[in-house]
């Protein structure tokens, strides 16, 4: 029997650390104790990412660095908005750095992040919080199940 190995439409499952430039942890599937589950050319990967995957087997190990446009995209002015105050909660933590969700007119929600606040307005940055940043991913494939399968 051939080794399954990652290919499109794939379904991967995962351990991985999200590393910064200086050396702190965005994020890391092994601190939750959970693995991932990705699915390879559903567009919840980037490009980039999914080719530094394919073709690994179970059991592998692989680090890598992705620049900003091939990991989280660069940071984008117009995902920068202006809110007024009175569109929060009275008591809402509207302090520089906090994560909040807000709902769009189409219904699904996005994460924003508090910038400023001056006077009645409230800066909201929408872009992902890793944009613009060049990216180290370890990654540990733990399983695979092929398109095939």
């Amino acid at each position: 029997m051939s080794q399954v190995v990652v290919g499109p439409g794939a379904q991967v499952f995962m351990h991985f650390t999200v590393e910064l430039p200086d050396g702190s942890v965005a994020d890391s599937t092994r601190a939750h104790g959970k693995p991932a589950r990705l699915t390879l050319g559903d567009g919840s990967l980037s490009p980039g990412m999914e080719a530094e995957l394919m073709g690994l087997s179970k059991g592998d190990k692989k680090r890598f660095s992705l620049a900003p446009e091939h990991a989280f995209g660069h940071a984008n002015p117009d995902n920068i908005q202006h809110l007024d105050r009175s569109q929060f909660a009275a008591d809402a933590d509207l302090s520089e750095g906090t994560i909040m969700a807000f709902t769009a007119a189409d219904g699904n929600q996005y994460p924003g992040v508090i910038r400023a606040v001056e006077g009645d307005s409230v800066t909201v940055d929408f872009n992902h919080p890793l944009a613009g940043q060049t990216v180290l991913f370890d990654v540990e494939i733990l399983d695979i199940v092929s398109k095939e399968a």
